[in-house]
């Protein structure tokens, strides 16, 4: 926060914060643990920090400040601060900063190795940047191969109609739309109330919504409901074929259940029982289409909502093709995943190595492993 924020806050409030200087170092407090997150930082400029930062700052005849960034930032990415005192660690205290060793070089090195490293992890984010560029293309590109097929289908010469909606637009002549509740035979919810105290360490197994990702259920961290719990809750038995979706976090994620689970319970997701005529896997990519996206974040009144609920559910506007279309839609998409996720996968396993030839670098340097004194790109 700058300087300005000053204003807003009361004397209280201003006491715990603290000024730093451009150059300081900034230490995270806690969550140590998430390496998604920067845990040290360079000041660039006037400002202040809240009491969750460790402020550091470097003498200037003794300590470049950017090669202590690139130091501290070697350290944390090989954990040592999880090690402090034993045992891995949320926290990190004044105190046990001060224990660290730094390794002390003569300064014309320590410039050397930061400007080293400023320029090759410049080009190493760069290729990130290329790489994460091209995985949300991947990603709308499969978004958009979705949609078109669940909503003008796969053959582009057949006769169009005006669907009556105007967000849907125009699908083939020969689909039906309808409403969702005219489509399957039930659509419920799962075990709502106080369903911990169902818990067993084995008996049943229960969906939650972390086990539903889009078109497949993932079958790690089940939790188990007691044979009793089960009997009480019959209206949320799942059968195979059945869809489950995700009621709030990401609203309308939806996968279909498979043989083995048939007879399993769940745990406040929306149930949307097998369709009687036509093809479940088509529902289920129905329901990650832009179309049913827009249907269940907005609902019907237009305002964006953080819960998919059984009511919105129920009035969803579904384009439905005859069922063997149904069937050849849901395997043209089914082959189409394949292929856009191994695309994804494979961008994101580049990512993961340009990473880790990025924290070698910055340890390699930060160390004198390499020799970048006479390095100039």
């Amino acid at each position: 926060r700058s300087l300005d924020d000053l204003e807003g806050l009361q004397a209280s409030e201003f006491e715990s914060y603290q000024i730093f200087e451009p150059n300081d170092l900034a230490f995270k407090l806690i969550d140590l643990q998430n390496i998604k997150t920067s845990r040290v930082g360079l000041v660039p400029e006037l400002g202040i920090m809240s009491p969750a930062y460790i402020r550091l700052e470097p003498h200037p005849s003794v300590v470049n400040p950017k090669f202590a960034y690139w130091f501290f930032t070697d350290l944390y990415n090989r954990l040592i601060f999880n090690q402090l005192g034993g045992g891995v660690r949320q926290t990190i205290g004044h105190e046990e900063l001060l224990t660290l060793a730094f390794l002390f070089v003569p300064l014309s090195e320590q410039r050397a190795v930061a400007a080293f490293l400023d320029r090759e992890t410049a080009k190493i984010d760069a290729l990130v940047a290329e790489q994460e560029w091209l995985i949300e293309l991947l990603k709308e590109k499969r978004q958009a191969v979705i949609s078109h097929a669940v909503t003008k289908g796969l053959d582009p010469t057949v006769p169009m109609k005006d669907s009556g909606i105007e967000w849907l637009g125009e699908v083939p002549a020969h689909w039906e739309v309808r409403r969702l509740r005219h489509v399957v035979p039930e659509i419920t919810v799962g075990i709502v109330v106080e369903p911990s105290k169902y818990y067993t360490d084995e008996g049943i197994p229960a969906l939650r919504s972390l086990n539903v990702k889009p078109g497949r259920i993932i079958q790690e961290n089940l939790v188990f409901i007691s044979q009793d719990g089960h009997a009480l809750h019959t209206k949320s038995r799942l059968r195979t074929g059945d869809l489950v979706a995700v009621r709030s976090g990401q609203p309308g994620t939806t996968a279909v259940i498979p043989p083995e689970l048939h007879g399993a319970n769940c745990i406040d997701l929306i149930i949307i029982r097998k369709p009687l005529h036509g093809s479940e896997r088509y529902l289920s990519w129905y329901m990650a289409s832009d179309v049913a996206i827009r249907q269940f974040t907005e609902g019907s009144g237009g305002a964006i909502q953080q819960h998919f609920n059984v009511g919105t559910a129920t009035n969803m506007i579904v384009a439905l093709p005859p069922e063997d279309e149904q069937l050849g839609i849901a395997n043209f998409l089914d082959q189409e995943a394949l292929m856009f996720d191994a695309l994804i996968d494979e961008a994101q396993h580049a990512i993961d190595l340009l990473k880790e030839r990025r924290g070698a670098l910055i340890s390699a340097a930060v160390t004198g492993k390499i020799d970048v004194r006479d390095q100039h790109g």
